[in-house]
């Protein structure tokens, strides 16, 4: 049985099923068919391939991410564009990019895999000071991640570590973001560094502030901070750093001061790159101490009181862990302010305490909230139902069997807790996922449905119709069209042969021009000689006439030939060629007598008819009669 051909990029790359969908790309399983291994392949959806800007940007981070070569980073082997025309007839390049493919899963599945939601500190340590190395070779190289987090880390089944989407994501924000001398870049908003969150240049330290997050969820099963995303911004830039410790009391206090170190808001304060964070991670691995300046960060302040409201307190600059006692401005031995400075003053410090301690109580104090379960559900009702709990709601899409817009998976799970303005990502089904049409040409009508109902696919209206191309039974064509990509459980048409030709009124016709046609007719041609004044070779006549009949059918047909030659036929009575003196003796004329008497004949006068031998002469009578009687 005859399968149709697989989608094929840049002539070797075979597209396989869906595997994965997201805002801006699908990624497909795909086959390497020159060196015959696995592949990924991100191909980047169409309704962004039509933006000039993006597809620019997108072909330089490719290039560059493709030189790429480190264990811990998922390889870019090769990226392309494929070239398309669309129904209209509108021309598109599509870009691709080929990765190594990872069978494994995400720091994401990981936690919400673990009752707990976190893992254990030795394993997180392991993990991130991976993602550490991968990071220190790609800084080395120029590239800044911009997005670290649980879903662009995987960890194979033998526990390698990858990690994944480099320069993917800057593409995509530098078209999300305003083209300004600011390089603004924005990312997930649970990791992002102040200096992203204010839309200043990245750099390396940012791609260690968003490890030091990761690391802090790791061990604690929640990110630093939570809230709603303006939330979010202002707590980077502004809130203390929490200790892992103090969400998770079994975190040992070396990785209380890496992350915190990770987190400090000046990134000139922080670690100064990868590299240097990865060292700490493993020291404490093998059980020494620390950097002392990762250490000195266990003797910082970690309430959760927003700087902006410290900053304002008349110049103190000494620690404090106690919202209420950090209302109470400092005073010196030299007061100089009169009572209307004083009130003045107050009135300016009371909406920034305010302010303040609502921004410290949201993050801290905020009440749990018990993530119902949706799955199963539209979209719609299920981001009714966590938006009236005060849940933020994010979506991505993923083909699957389920009708379009059912939720059919959800993060957190079901039965988490969460507080309000914490996000929930839905994955919403978008139907099955496209299939190519296979080849079915040729087939017979229970081949193909076989082929079809193989592939994901239903047979639709089978339609009849008269031709040679193919044999009784068997697909003349298909709709929609061999090779042609659709959503799987769609119906395909199809057209087969009846079996049957129409055969024409060849009579008059040469038959040398007309057995070729009989011929591609799939109809047996018999030919009956028959002389005639007509032109040889002509059609006299033909069985069957003109109109249908069935393939394989015998034609006859009476050709004209040749009449024969016109030929005297000989006497039918023995002739004896006469002698030379019976030549002579016709010369002259002898006569003849005739008698009436019924029982004589003719004969000449010199004649001895009862003689059996001539005269002396030696010639022999002609006889032209009957013996004579006795």
């Amino acid at each position: 049985m005859s399968t149709s051909a697989p989608r094929l990029l840049g002539g070797r790359y075979e597209v396989g099923e869906l595997i994965g969908r997201g805002g801006m790309a699908e990624v497909h399983l795909g086959h390497d068919a020159r060196l015959g291994r696995p592949v990924a392949i991100k191909i980047l959806r169409t309704d962004h391939a039509r933006d000039a800007a993006f597809l620019a940007r997108f072909r330089r981070e490719a290039q560059s991410v493709a030189g790429l070569n480190h264990r811990s980073i998922v390889a870019v082997y090769d990226s392309g564009e494929e070239h398309l025309r669309e129904t209209g007839g509108a021309e598109l390049d599509i870009p691709y990019i080929v990765m190594e493919y990872v069978d494994g899963f995400t720091l994401r599945e990981m936690l919400n895999d673990t009752e707990s939601g976190m893992l254990d500190p030795y394993e997180a340590a392991r993990i991130v000071q991976h993602v550490l190395e991968a990071l220190d070779y790609s800084h080395d190289m120029g590239i800044v991640h911009r997005d670290i987090k649980p879903g662009n880390v995987m960890v194979t089944h033998a526990g390698d570590v990858k990690v994944m989407d480099f320069g993917i994501a800057r593409a995509i924000a530098d078209t999300q973001a305003t083209m300004t001398q600011t390089q603004a870049v924005i990312g997930t908003a649970q990791y992002i560094s102040p200096e992203q969150a204010r839309g200043e240049t990245v750099d390396k330290r940012s791609d260690v502030y968003s490890t030091g997050c990761l690391l802090f969820e790791l061990l604690t099963g929640r990110t630093p901070y939570t809230g709603e995303p303006i939330s979010l911004t202002y707590q980077h830039v502004n809130s203390e750093i929490p200790f892992p410790s103090s969400v998770n009391p079994d975190v040992p206090s070396e990785l209380d001061a890496v992350v915190v170190h990770a987190l400090t808001k000046d990134r000139d304060e922080r670690y100064p790159d990868a590299k240097a964070m990865a060292e700490d991670l493993e020291a404490f691995a093998h059980g020494r101490p620390v950097s002392p300046v990762a250490t000195s960060r266990l003797e910082a302040p970690t309430a959760a009181l927003p700087a902006v409201a410290g900053a304002s307190l008349a110049g103190s600059t000494s620690p404090r862990t106690d919202p209420d006692t950090a209302s109470i401005p400092t005073t010196t031995e030299r007061r100089r302010n009169s009572r209307l400075g004083w009130l003045f003053a107050a009135l300016l410090l009371i909406p920034l305490l305010l302010l303040g301690w609502f921004a410290w109580d949201a993050s801290r104090g905020a009440p749990e909230i018990t993530v119902p379960g949706v799955v199963g559900t539209s979209e719609e009702e299920a981001t009714a139902e966590l938006t009236d709990l005060g849940l933020e709601v994010d979506t991505v899409s993923e083909s699957s069997d389920e009708s379009v817009g059912q939720v059919i998976a959800q993060d957190p799970r079901e039965g988490s807790t969460a507080q309000e303005g914490d996000e929930i990502t839905l994955t919403v089904s978008t139907g099955p996922a496209d299939v190519s049409v296979p080849n079915v040409v040729g087939m017979t009508r229970s081949e193909a449905t076989e082929a079809l109902e193989g592939a994901g696919l239903q047979v639709g209206d089978v339609t009849e119709e008269d031709s040679a191309a193919q044999g009784p039974d068997k697909v003349i064509s298909v709709s929609p069209s061999v090779s042609e990509t659709v959503s799987k459980g769609e119906t395909v048409d199809l057209v087969v042969a009846s079996g049957q030709v129409e055969l024409e009124d060849y009579v008059g016709q040469d038959i040398s021009e007309v057995r070729s046609e009989l011929y591609d007719l799939n109809l047996e041609v018999v030919e009956q000689p028959e002389e005639s004044q007509a032109t040889p070779g002509t059609i006299l006549s033909q069985n069957p006439a003109a109109g249908k009949v069935e393939q394989g059918t015998e034609v006859t047909f009476v050709i004209a030939e040749e009449p024969a030659s016109t030929v005297t036929a000989p006497p039918t009575t023995e002739t004896v060629e006469p002698t030379e003196s019976e030549t002579t003796a016709t010369e002259e004329p002898e006569p003849t007598s005739t008698s009436t008497d019924t029982g004589s004949q003719t004969s000449t006068p010199s004649e001895d008819t009862s003689s059996p031998t001539g005269p002396d002469t030696g010639s022999s009578p002609r006889s032209t009669g009957s013996p004579p009687s006795p």
